[in-house]
């Protein structure tokens, strides 16, 4: 199976840690990824229930695969510093995929403003949410410190 490019461009970017979790692009919806992880030994907490640290992960991941896919977009090319990321944990992740999907609801020069969901079976119950401001510091910026 051949991914879509836009797809396979921004599974390179996701870090060594988001894959050594499992966590993969499932879709593009609207131009933003929906990153599923699967639920297995490597992301279980208590019995039957996802780890916090892996749900906080696949949200993280999901705000920055949104804020890189939407610079692509704009041919802007930044690195990424957070700012911040706030979880809420609304119900436990069971032992089945968890799926998550950030959107960017605010996109300066230097700074985005990112909130994300995350669920399992039914989109309209979330079992966590995330709120993330991130830095985006040019290319060029290479020794420069906000």
């Amino acid at each position: 199976m051949t991914r879509e490019p836009a797809i396979s461009a921004l599974e390179r970017e996701l870090p060594a840690y988001a894959r050594s979790l499992g966590i993969a692009i499932d879709a593009m919806e609207d131009g933003s990824p929906v990153l599923v992880i699967p639920f297995g030994e490597i992301v279980e907490g208590r019995p039957t229930v996802f780890h916090g640290g892996a749900t906080s992960g696949l949200l993280e991941n999901a705000g920055y695969a949104a804020l890189r896919a939407q610079l692509a977009r704009e041919g802007r090319e930044h690195r990424l510093k957070p700012i911040n990321v706030t979880v809420q944990f609304l119900s436990a992740a069971k032992s089945k995929p968890t799926y998550a999907r950030g959107r960017v609801l605010r996109l300066g020069r230097r700074n985005a403003h990112i909130e994300v969901e995350a669920w399992q079976d039914d989109r309209s119950r979330p079992v966590a949410t995330a709120v993330m401001n991130v830095l985006m510091a040019g290319t060029g910026d290479a020794g420069t410190e906000a």
